[in-house]
């Protein structure tokens, strides 16, 4: 029988055709189904083991299944690509999962298809913490676990996310700070426990189980990435115990205990000359120990290759393997444990039973998250699809969101907000000025859609649109035309500021201005312009733009972090005064002296005189800004005052300790000191101007001397929405010793005994603490 050509042609590409449609259609049922373990309905002789039996509790049914494991089963259960044990009905599974502000596609268990082809994409951490609102936190949180369990369920994600970065935004140069929730421990610490909290609970309030499961990364003092020269894979980070104590610990402890968070990630950088990674004192003791962490410890990605081959830490591959499982780490961000972990058993360098520990620790984690429960449709949550991702109410949260960061910066002679109907032309500039991917950061996965500052502001007004330079490290400004621009229009919005080519992950800044002919630029358009100039800066970190915030030509300055998906609409919302701004600096914004000084390895947060180190934040930094932590302006004004607060708080104390004040002028902040010792502090608040709008109430203390505590120290914070001329109370609950005392020299808390100063706004409280 033979073929004319052409019928041989056609009945390959039909062959071709439905080899595409079968590979297609088997992707999609891929995609529909979730993995998980305990698939009774197919094999149900599974219900005769007590780990698929979702009614008895965790512990019991975490050691049923591991006494079933082999040693090799176990390893292979104790790294990112976890391995499969077909026999038991236990598919494999990928730990790592990214949801820093959305679910993102960073980590390799979650990916986007025409099923989903976005996720809802909130603004960078740093911008949604300037909203200094715990409420919209835990919001966001909501959000972000209910698409990514909706992801779940069609097979698009996974049930662990390795998110939040908790770390403090120590240094204006670190790249991965517009992460973090900012410099103050409290801001982090609040931060992170409302978030986590989003993330894990679950709706019917079983706190032993969880809806996803987050990680609190990257314990600890780490924020130092990559800057002349110095990486993070090789890098010690010298810390002292007060430092330790009063900084860089307090957020990770909050979202352990505060946040009951699932998992506390290691990190790759070295502390006091041992990496965090192996460390039992971190990992054990304080972990494990102090704070009694119900999950699993991780390491970064390939952290322990990092510790044998970057910072030396064994003579072999296998001592790595077992300093680490002893030291408290469960599972491994890579294939070290699973390649060297057997011959550490078999060399007497780590026992089976640590092994046991760890993987336990694991299943544990996905047998709260209810991977063991069989059928994920038939849980709660296993009604979320495709059609509860990127829902109009989760796209609206993240504009607002958007618009709640936001912080004025400059509104010289109130030019802001503009009204569409008075300006008949706006010019907007910028290599920002039509963001897409900039707007969204780092750890972002694929967004709903974007709206670009063009698009938000020219819904509103005729807008003249010109780039100004060819990217944002602006090279060659393009000044005349940029002039030109500016000449014909009403009104002038200048979007400028950085993007991941300047800050990020591996890329820490050695300069804190604006790049490249940036500053040129907006000079030049300003000389020109015949109306308002709005200077809107967006970038992670902070920037030296004190020529702008002198130029009496730019009359108001906005700051935007990196927004988010609805980062331009959030911004015409407040340019157009749809939206009253009431954001806040969640970090101190730095003059460029201070990067050309100041040693960015150097961790010390408190000043020294005789190196003559500036120190670090607003709690500790003597030296000028451009703007201070906690700076922002309104449309609106706003008094406080304190309504109700105790002159004096009694301590009870111990019935051994003798010392009294002014005898003795500190006290150990131990349990029994602490009895009896809360209070409340009442405020005011009054919006006495003619436009609606939010206001963040911070309640600092200006705690009494002991040697190098900070200057001032925010308690903690609220945010009101009033109404022209409304009045609300606020309430805040304060521990005087958990609150008002501080970390001494030698790593212990001390309450310090007599005056103490609360600080809020422009009004000081009084009181004193006595035994």
């Amino acid at each position: 029988m033979s073929f004319h050509p052409l019928q041989h042609v056609l009945s390959m590409a039909m062959a071709l055709l439905l080899l595409i449609i079968f590979s297609c259609q088997t992707m999609v049922f891929a995609e529909n189904e979730p993995l998980f373990a305990c698939n009774t309905d197919k094999d149900p002789s599974l219900k005769n083991y007590s780990f698929c039996n979702p009614s008895l509790d965790v512990k019991t049914r975490v050691n049923d299944l591991v006494k079933r494991l082999t040693l090799e089963e176990k390893i292979g259960n104790l790294v990112n690509n976890a391995s499969s044990i077909d026999r038991l009905g236990i598919p494999g599974y990928k730990w790592w999962s990214e949801a820093l502000h959305g679910v993102s596609n960073v980590g390799p268990a979650t990916h986007f298809s025409s099923l989903v082809p976005g996720a809802t994409s909130f603004p960078q951490v740093i911008l949604t913490a300037a909203s200094f609102n715990k409420t919209l936190f835990k919001a966001i949180g909501k959000v972000v676990s209910t698409e990514a369990r909706a992801m779940y369920n069609v097979g698009l994600a996974g049930l662990t996310y390795w998110s939040p970065n908790v770390n403090i935004f120590r240094d204006p140069r670190w790249g991965r700070g517009q992460e973090t929730p900012g410099e103050d421990p409290v801001l982090a610490s609040k931060y992170v426990a409302n978030y986590v909290r989003g993330l894990q609970e679950r709706d019917d309030g079983d706190k032993d189980r969880l809806k996803v499961a987050a990680a609190c990364k990257h314990y600890t003092a780490y924020d130092v990435d990559n800057w002349e020269g110095i990486d993070r894979y090789h890098f010690d980070a010298k810390v002292t115990k007060q430092d330790m104590g009063d900084t860089y610990q307090p957020p990770f402890k909050s979202c352990v205990l505060d946040g009951n968070v699932a998992s506390v990630m290691c990190s790759y950088n070295e502390v006091n000359g041992k990496p965090t990674c192996g460390d039992p004192d971190l990992l054990k003791r304080v972990i494990r120990g102090e704070w009694k962490l119900n999950g699993y410890i991780s390491s970064d990605c390939d952290s322990l290759d990092t510790m044998f081959n970057s910072q030396h830490w064994a003579k072999t591959p296998e001592q790595v393997a077992a300093d680490a499982l002893n030291a408290g780490l469960d599972l491994n961000c890579g294939n070290w444990l699973r390649d060297y972990t057997m011959g550490a058993v078999q060399g007497g360098l780590v026992e089976e039973s640590v092994v046991d520990k760890a993987v336990s620790n694991n299943f544990a984690t996905l047998m709260r998250l209810g991977f063991f429960d069989g059928d994920p449709s038939k849980q709660m949550y296993g009604n979320l699809g495709p059609k509860d991702v990127c829902t109009p109410t989760h796209q609206e949260l993240a504009r607002d969101t958007a618009r709640q960061g936001i912080v004025l910066l400059k509104n010289v002679f109130r030019p802001l907000p503009l009204s569409p109907t008075a300006i008949k032309s706006l010019a907007l500039i910028g290599p920002n000025a039509n963001a897409t991917t900039t707007m969204i950061g780092n750890y972002a996965g694929v967004p709903c859609k974007y709206t670009t500052p063009l698009q938000g502001l020219s819904d509103s007004v005729v807008t003249l649109y010109h780039a100004g330079c060819s990217d944002t490290k602006c090279a060659n400004a393009q000044l005349n035309e940029a002039r030109e621009v500016a000449s014909a229009a009403d009104a002038v919005v200048l979007v400028m500021g950085t993007d991941q080519s300047i800050e990020a992950e591996s890329r820490d800044r050695t300069s804190i201005s604006l790049p490249g002919q940036q500053n040129r630029l907006i000079s030049e358009v300003a000389s020109v312009s015949k109306g308002p100039v709005i200077l809107v800066i967006m970038s992670g970190g902070g920037m030296d733009i004190q020529f702008a915030k002198e130029n009496p030509k730019i009359t108001s300055i906005l700051w935007v972090g990196f927004p988010g998906e609805a980062g331009g609409a959030a911004l015409a919302d407040v340019v157009f005064g749809r939206y009253n701004p009431g954001g806040r600096l969640p970090m101190t914004w730095y003059p460029q002296f201070f990067a050309e000084t100041v040693n960015m390895t150097n961790m010390n947060m408190r000043p020294n005189l005789t190196t003559g180190h500036p120190g670090y934040t607003y709690r500790f930094y003597k030296g000028t800004t451009v703007y201070p932590f906690g700076y922002g302006l309104s449309y609106s004004m706003f008094a406080q005052w304190v309504v109700r607060a105790p002159k004096s708080v009694k301590l009870s104390l111990d019935e051994d300790q003798v010392c009294r004040y002014p005898e003795c002028e500190a006290v150990e902040a131990s349990d029994n000191n602490c009895r009896n010792s809360g209070f409340e502090v009442v405020i005011g608040v009054k919006n006495v101007g003619n436009m609606a709008g939010s206001y963040s109430v911070l309640l600092y203390s200006y705690p009494r001397w002991i040697r190098n505590v900070p200057q001032t120290d925010l308690l903690d914070f609220e945010k009101v929405f009033l109404a022209p001329q409304q009045v609300t109370m606020v309430t805040f609950h304060v521990d005087g010793c958990r609150h008002l005392s501080v970390v001494d020299e030698d790593g212990n808390r001390k309450i310090a005994l007599g005056e103490h100063h609360l600080q809020i706004g422009d009004v000081t409280h009084y009181l004193y603490l006595e035994t």
